[in-house]
């Protein structure tokens, strides 16, 4: 299993949840590109922004609309 930022991917490319670390629905191949794909774990219930490049996991820091001043 591979670790990157928080995420682990399997052999097989199966992504694994950041916070409770079970296998999400989503499986990427080496050559997956992703920018701000949707993430959720069906067992925690959680959703992130994550983006993808050559099996490179990391979270999209997008700002909450809610936290932003005007």
């Amino acid at each position: 299993m591979q670790k990157t930022e928080g995420f682990c991917v399997d052999e097989s490319g199966w992504i694994h949840c950041p916070f409770c670390k079970c296998r999400t629905r989503t499986k990427i191949r080496a050559d997956t590109s992703l920018r701000n794909f949707p993430i959720f774990c069906p067992k925690c219930k959680q959703e992130c922004l994550i983006d993808v490049d050559n099996m490179k996991i990391r979270l999209s820091v997008v700002p909450d609309a809610k936290t932003q001043s005007r």
